[in-house]
C-alpha cells in the first residue's frame, strides 16, 4: 500500500507539472482509447515505444512491445472492456499524458499513460492499469 501510494504520488507530481507547461491543446491520439476501449492489443501495441514500462494491478516491469501486446492480450482477455472514457489528459508537444477509467464487468481500472515523442510520433512509454478504489 506505501509503495502503490509513493507510486501515486510521483504520478501526480509529473502530471502537474505537465499540466502547468501545457501548451498544445491537442492531446493523445484517440486511436489509442478505441484500442482500449474494443480491447484491440494489437492496435493497442501500434502506439507502443519500443521498450514500455507496463504496470498491471500488481506487476511491473519494462517490457519489449511485442511482449507487452501479449500481457495486453491476457489481460483483456480476462477483463474484456465494456467501456472506457478518458478523465483528463494534458501535456504539451514532446509528452503527453491521459487517465482514463476501463469498465470490465463489476470491475473498475484507472489507467494512466504517459506517451513521449518519438520521430515525430507520440509513443506510449508508460501505461499503468489498477483497480480504481473509487470505482
Amino acid at each position: 500500500m506505501e509503495r502503490r501510494l509513493i507510486t501515486l504520488s510521483a504520478v501526480v507530481v509529473i502530471l502537474v507539472l505537465t499540466v502547468s507547461a501545457s501548451d498544445d491543446p491537442s492531446l493523445i491520439p484517440e486511436g489509442i482509447s478505441v484500442s482500449v476501449e474494443d480491447g484491440d492489443c494489437k492496435e493497442l501495441a501500434k502506439f507502443f515505444n519500443n521498450n514500455i514500462e507496463l504496470v498491471i494491478i500488481d506487476s511491473e516491469d519494462v517490457y519489449s512491445k511485442s511482449q507487452a501486446e501479449l500481457i495486453m492480450k491476457d489481460f483483456f482477455s480476462k477483463y474484456p472492456p465494456d467501456d472506457f472514457d478518458i478523465l483528463h489528459e494534458g501535456g504539451r508537444e514532446a509528452s503527453r499524458y491521459a487517465i482514463g477509467k476501463l469498465v470490465s464487468g463489476d470491475n473498475v481500472f484507472r489507467v494512466y499513460f504517459l506517451l513521449n515523442k518519438v520521430e515525430d510520433e507520440l509513443k506510449i512509454h508508460q501505461m499503468r492499469i489498477e483497480y480504481d478504489e473509487d470505482g
